[in-house]
């Protein structure tokens, strides 16, 4: 099990619409085969494969809903656990938000497969390791990694009449570098749809670089300073601030984007005028299923254009509140940027700090998405467009409302890994002013 085609999950999927009893039914099917191997101290540590299929089923009586779940799918699998579902249903309370199913949708297509990365071996895997090991023993290094590959598919039918089906794949590659002393340490992530363009023996020059030059750091003054946030650093900043965009958290004075007496900053400048964030299932290099978790069928939208807030995320419950269209959640975030990389900034800055990544982040304060968390794995002071030498690890108190205040450059996105399963997000690399670093951190 694991992959099911398109003829064989509606089979499945119209065999537990017709079980149904209920007044309505919807069920989800999703499967995958997903590859991985782990290394650590220069040896692979584990390598597998891991094949999986679930079944959900919601139905509901009335405002009466009840969900089960199963990874069987002969007759009497099937009828159970729409049964299960059933029982729950009837011994569930009202739900008073409650919305049906939706109706027949049409879906546009969109490019979430590759059939290269589908077809990655064992052999591409161990390779993958050995190109990633090999330079950083020869250097004295010491390496510590984690490749995950593979394909899926997600299907769904309801009692309305709806169904989708498509496939996808996905390929994920991270590694930490370190000094065998452990006073040095670098990274690199990949995250891609095609594995034609991965190559681990240069990316992992990367991260070598980094834990080299890393090694003798130096400590400067906590304070404000001019930052290059190199993308994966300002993803988790970036993608944090997005759970803000909810429309009804900011219509019930619950989010940054909440207007004193009431409603949102729909239409209100937030941002530097540099700042567009869009949407789009159907981006080249960041597609996503063309559906939300709900079948709304998902469009290319814009987000923040211009700087100014032109569309929150509705749930259906409260587009209808509002009298509002519901649209389906955004899969990914697309942030437009400029042309030049990461090392093009830094030529461009007089003073200032480069961070690698930042990690361990959490909320200070919702109501500014005010933020605290700690760079790593490589920090480096710059002087007249060239690194002078790495510094010590900060903690950093910054919102990236400010952040998006402050810039001063933005470079060429690049695609990185969101927060949540099947998210992805292109993000430029940020030259900001002012950032605020609090504290120091002995960690590398």
């Amino acid at each position: 099990m694991g992959m099911f085609t398109e003829q064989e999950a509606k089979a499945i999927l119209d065999k537990v619409i017709a079980l149904s009893k209920a007044d309505e039914c919807t069920a989800t099917l999703t499967g995958s085969v997903n590859g991985n191997i782990r290394f650590a101290l220069n040896n692979v540590s584990t390598s597998g494969v891991v094949s999986d299929t679930d079944l959900a089923v919601q139905v509901a009586y009335g405002k009466r809903v009840g969900v089960a779940t199963i990874n069987e799918f002969d007759d009497a699998a099937l009828e159970r656990v729409v049964r299960r579902a059933e029982d729950l249903a009837k011994l569930a309370p009202e739900n008073p938000e409650f919305m049906p199913a939706i109706g027949k949708q049409d879906y546009k297509p969109s490019p979430t497969f590759n059939a290269a990365t589908a077809a990655i071996t064992p052999e591409y895997r161990a390779k993958v390791a050995a190109d990633s090991i090999a330079p950083c023993k020869a250097d004295k290094l010491v390496a510590a990694g984690f490749l995950n590959d593979g394909q899926g598919f997600s299907a769904m039918a309801n009692s309305n009449g709806n169904f989708a089906y498509q496939k996808t794949t996905l390929l994920d590659y991270t590694c930490t570098v370190r000094t065998d002393d452990g006073r040095g340490s670098g990274w690199v992530g990949r995250n891609l749809a095609d594995s034609g363009k991965f190559d681990a023996g240069s990316d992992i020059r990367t991260a070598i670089r980094k834990a080299r030059d890393s090694a003798e750091a130096k400590a400067l003054e906590p304070g404000k300073y001019t930052v290059i946030l190199e993308p994966a650093a300002a993803a988790g900043l970036i993608s944090f601030m997005m759970n803000f965009f909810d429309a009804r958290q900011a219509d019930e004075g619950r989010s940054f984007l909440s207007k004193k007496g009431g409603g949102n900053k729909v239409g209100d400048q937030v941002y530097d005028p540099r700042v567009n964030i869009s949407a789009d299932p159907w981006d080249a290099e960041a597609a996503v299923l063309p559906w939300d978790e709900e079948g709304l069928p998902r469009e290319k939208q814009a987000i923040v254009e211009n700087g100014k807030i032109v569309n929150l995320e509705y749930s259906r419950f409260w587009a209808k509140e509002k009298g509002k269209r519901a649209v389906g959640i955004p899969g990914n975030l697309l942030m437009a940027g400029g042309t030049k990389s990461t090392a093009e900034l830094v030529k461009g800055t007089q003073k200032g700090i480069l961070v690698t990544r930042t990690w361990y982040i959490r909320m200070v304060d919702p109501q500014t998405v005010l933020l605290t968390g700690l760079t790593r794995d490589g920090t480096f002071y710059i002087e007249n467009g060239v690194i002078k030498h790495p510094v010590k690890n900060f903690r950093f108190n910054e919102s990236p409302v400010i952040m998006l205040n402050n810039i001063e450059e933005l470079g060429k996105p690049v695609r990185v890994a969101g927060d949540e399963s099947n998210f992805v997000m292109m993000i430029p690399p940020m030259k900001l002013r002012d950032f605020t670093f609090t504290s120091l951190s002995d960690a590398v």
